[in-house]
């Protein structure tokens, strides 16, 4: 969309020093600008692989930088992010990617139990046999590539996967076909896939344009008075609009600072994050919350350093509220269910 493009820039061209995104667990920091370059490199390698705008990208992962890397670069280039939730199980899988013709499907390694390459493996057992560039899959068949997400140190090599650092390689921050392909977008365009949690029948993909989340972000983050000087820590998962929408792009159209403090939620990492990176907002579900007021370590804490937040995702008791605008600090915090 032209018009979030222009407040991109504005905000990466006013603040191109300022941090954009911390990710704790991965130890990355990235500026605008930095957080600016990689979008267009990965932008230049989704159209150096031939996808054309209304072509649609499966991201099946928890919280990390690569996410955010994937939400903004499909953007800038008309491709349609489809958020599959993580906890998936194969055949859900299948029933995502195949609703929506996925072409292509980026994913985590593994988290705690789950191994999501072996997962893969399961639904496309003829996969041992093929090489990333030249997939054919009985059960899956729009995917042309999956792609996933590596880590410095891993050695682990798969012939019918691509790392996403690879993937990353085949673009060109300087393309000019990011801008040309832009040009032909509109705010109305189809931009994301959410799927409802499926609780009668098959989950329903929720199709959203740019406008609708550009302007649902910019607008929550108007209403918990963000500004580039705020950070925002994210605790909540980004396949759901609560971490995509009212957390990467609340804090990103007010230029300031993501803080993603560890791939799923764990009480005592968002509490070190907090304190450690003096995180003004902070995002979360009621059971989050009690998590973290109930740890033990609670009080170790300092956490005055926060003013706002979101708690939504279930109805809040008002014993809970009183606690977190008490015991945390968070006399904005913001009620955004129901």
């Amino acid at each position: 969309s032209a018009a979030s493009d222009v407040y991109k820039r504005q905000v990466v061209d006013r603040y191109p020093e300022r941090e954009a995104l911390v990710s704790r667990h991965q130890n990355i920091r990235w500026t605008y600008k930095e957080l600016q370059q990689k979008v267009n490199q990965l932008a230049s390698a989704i159209i150096e692989m031939g996808l054309e705008a209304g072509d649609r990208i499966g991201i099946w992962s928890h919280n990390n930088a690569e996410w955010l890397l994937l939400q903004l670069a499909t953007a800038k280039v008309g491709i349609i992010l489809v958020n599959i939730n993580p906890a998936y199980r194969t055949f859900e899988l299948q029933y995502a990617l195949n609703k929506l013709g996925c072409s292509a499907l980026v994913l985590m390694r593994h988290f705690k139990s789950s191994d999501y390459a072996q997962m893969v493996r399961e639904l496309c057992p003829e996969i041992y046999h093929k090489t990333y560039n030249q997939l054919d899959l009985v059960e899956i068949p729009t995917i042309e590539r999956i792609i996933w997400i590596d880590e410095p140190g891993n050695d682990e090599d798969f012939d019918y996967m691509q790392k996403f650092s690879a993937w990353m390689s085949e673009g060109d921050a300087g393309d000019p076909r990011v801008a040309e392909r832009q040009a032909q977008l509109k705010n109305t365009d189809p931009i994301n896939v959410q799927f409802t949690s499926g609780t009668t029948g098959t989950p329903k993909g929720a199709t959203l344009s740019h406008r609708n989340i550009l302007n649902n972000g910019y607008f929550i983050g108007e209403a918990m008075n963000l500004t580039e000087e705020d950070k925002l820590c994210i605790p909540v998962p980004l396949y759901h609009c609560f971490g995509m929408v009212l957390g990467n792009l609340a804090i990103l159209t007010h230029g300031g600072c993501i803080v993603y403090p560890n791939d799923g939620f764990e009480p005592l990492s968002v509490l070190q994050a907090v304190e450690e990176e003096k995180c003004t907002g902070l995002h979360g579900v009621p059971t989050m919350f009690i998590a973290m007021l109930d740890h033990p370590d609670f009080k170790q804490y300092d956490l005055s350093s926060l003013r706002t937040g979101i708690m939504a995702g279930s109805s809040c008791p008002i014993e809970v509220m009183r606690r977190v605008i008490d015991q945390m600090h968070m006399q904005e915090v913001t009620i955004a269910y129901g």
